[in-house]
């Protein structure tokens, strides 16, 4: 496995901000052979890598400053370490769902040659076998299904218009904070790592379950945002539309250091190129939820996630902005095609930080203020006409 799969990004983070840059350096570089030789919950050895000729700036081909003034710079925004940041947080899930009478909110698993992933699923009371549409949802760091499913309502939204609901749950195993590891290469690409996982668990809900395969759509959080625009990218045929709340565009870091200098300044992604096949594909439906508050993912990174996603495409732009009933102002962007469809929607919520917007306040990192993020994206999602089901099978 990745070493920096199993990075505890927290720890990371606090000993950076204490100023214990080379126990942070080999947290970094998952105490690798070679990387330091000292505890990492201790002070540097005398002898170490923390004094004399081993100083921090010879460590790792030179990479430590880099690396640590990027963090410093992220932790300066921050402040604190805050919610459901990429890297991790200090949530805890506060809230199971309720799960009214006729539905079910299974707990089920996938394994294929990249691992195994838990999922909970929510069948809705209407499911009688009739085809339905499916929106699989990735949570933030720290977070699990449950919490996530009751942070976002997005059950309740499943019982009012018929749909199914797919969590995967991120392994501790994989990433100590529970993060998707949406920063690694081997994670970002088609049948290989968390991809594969996911697009897995996907394929085996509608093995399982009558699903329309044309209306299959993938959504996130922070960490989870990111995945699911790297699933859009990677899985066009797949997914019909993405829901990227909070996150960064496909192939916005290939390494911690640019992750966090992704989440600092925004990824190198050109505008109007899809890492999809070389950028030859036309453009993914998508939409974009971002506060211009955001200390933890730069604003900006929502600007790329539209960019990526319209490739080349060319659409009618139409501004209008809002108060959602919390108070809290927007501004909606909405590219639209020739028949006046939506296919590209870029909400951002000004005064908004870094939580899912609408939610419930019973699940961690929400803002139940700003606009319904989970009513918007199906909406979004639901209105799009099926797509041609032209995926291929594991």
């Amino acid at each position: 496995m990745n070493a920096q799969s199993k990075i505890d990004m927290i720890k990371a983070l606090r000993l950076t901000r204490e100023g214990r840059l080379v126990e942070a350096m080999a947290v970094l570089r998952g105490a690798r052979a070679g990387a330091a030789s000292f505890d990492a919950n201790s002070e540097p050895k005398q002898g170490s890598a923390g004094a004399g000729a081993h100083a921090p700036d010879r460590l790792v081909d030179g990479s430590l400053p880099r690396i640590t003034e990027a963090l410093k710079g992220v932790l300066g925004r921050m402040g604190q370490l805050r919610p459901a940041g990429l890297f991790g947080g200090s949530g805890v899930a506060r809230a199971r769902p309720t799960i009214p009478p006729g539905a079910r909110f299974e707990e089920r698993g996938y394994a294929n040659e990249a691992g195994s992933r838990a999922y909970k699923l929510y069948v809705p009371s209407g499911y009688d076998g009739q085809a339905l549409p499916l929106v699989v949802m990735l949570h933030g760091c720290t977070q699990s299904p449950d919490d996530f499913a009751a942070g976002t309502r997005m059950n309740d939204l499943a019982e009012e218009r018929t749909f199914l609901a797919a969590y995967p749950a991120q392994a501790r195993s994989a990433n100590v904070s529970k993060c998707w590891n949406w920063f690694s290469t081997g994670d970002q690409q088609r049948d290989r790592g968390e991809p594969s996982l996911i697009a897995g668990i996907t394929r085996q809900i509608m093995r399982d379950f009558s699903v329309d395969s044309g209306r299959i759509f993938i959504a996130g959080l922070s960490a989870g945002g990111a995945v699911a625009a790297i699933m859009g990218s990677t899985y066009p045929d797949l997914y019909a539309g993405i829901g990227v709340h909070s996150g960064l565009a496909c192939g916005a870091a290939r390494d911690m250091a640019s992750a966090v200098a992704a989440m600092r300044d925004g990824g190198p992604t050109p505008a109007g190129k899809s890492p999809r096949n070389g950028g030859s594909e036309g453009a993914v439906p998508t939409i974009v939820f971002h506060g211009d508050r955001d200390t933890i993912v730069n604003p900006v990174n929502g600007d790329q996630v539209i960019a990526q996603s319209k490739a080349a495409g060319q659409f009618r732009v139409s501004v209008d902005h809002g108060e959602a009933q919390g108070g809290i102002r927007y501004t909606r962007t909405v590219q639209a095609d020739e028949s006046g469809r939506s296919m590209l929607e870029h909400w951002v919520v000004h005064g908004g930080g870094h939580a899912w917007f609408g939610g419930n306040a019973a699940g961690s990192y929400t803002e139940p203020r700003g606009p319904d993020a989970s009513r918007e994206m199906m909406r979004f999602f639901l209105d799009q006409p099926a797509k041609a089901a032209t995926f291929r099978t594991l």
